[in-house]
């Protein structure tokens, strides 16, 4: 299992596969996959049943599909721009994820 250096909530530009250019927000993480659930990237077709109980309608269903963390970049929130992560120590002893062009801090 490798290190994950995205987060929820980050920012993160797909350099890779068919949406390449892309950029959205991580809406979950599976690190023992390796892989990232990105709004509006990589979307799939499903094809639902009806469940009257749970108020689903039936029908073809467009939602979000995990991609590779390995085809994702993190989007600096400082200097703007795509990035590699890497980690420092604060004063206070606190580890943080900082952008490798900017020294931004990208952990808010």
């Amino acid at each position: 299992m490798a290190k994950v250096s995205i987060k929820k909530n980050d920012i993160v530009l797909v350099i890779q596969g068919k949406d390449r250019g892309k950029q959205g927000k991580v809406l979950r993480v599976f690190p023992k996959r390796e892989r990232a659930l990105v709004e509006k990237v990589n979307m799939v077709k499903r094809h639902t049943r009806a469940n009257p109980q749970k108020n689903i309608k039936g029908g073809i269903v467009e939602r979000e599909a995990p991609i590779h963390i390995s085809n994702l970049m993190v989007i600096c929130p400082e200097c703007g721009e795509p990035t590699r992560v890497g980690h420092i120590f604060l004063e206070d002893g606190k580890k943080v994820r900082v952008c490798k062009k900017c020294q931004g801090v990208l952990d808010r």
